[in-house]
């Protein structure tokens, strides 16, 4: 493999590692009762849907709707 591709595929590899880790916090605030389950619904929703469309829109190069959705991407990971 190239360094480009190690590179790549190590920001992928980080990537899902966060997000993986994200979503193992929110359920485990759930089970603790921190938080209820329709708000953790809604919290890991829009965590999915705006974390696939974001990388989705990396990967397939679209840069300008990349650019365009990556504040708001950070903001609910936020």
């Amino acid at each position: 493999m190239e360094e480009e591709d190690m590179v790549f595929a190590f920001f992928l590899l980080s990537c899902r590692l966060i997000f993986l880790s994200v979503f193992i916090i929110t359920l485990s605030d759930l089970e603790c009762d921190y938080i209820n389950v329709r708000s953790c619904c809604s919290k890991l929703n829009k965590l999915i849907g705006h974390t696939i469309v974001t990388v989705l829109m990396l990967i397939l190069l679209h840069w300008f709707i990349f650019l365009l959705n990556l504040p708001i991407a950070t903001w609910n990971i936020h």
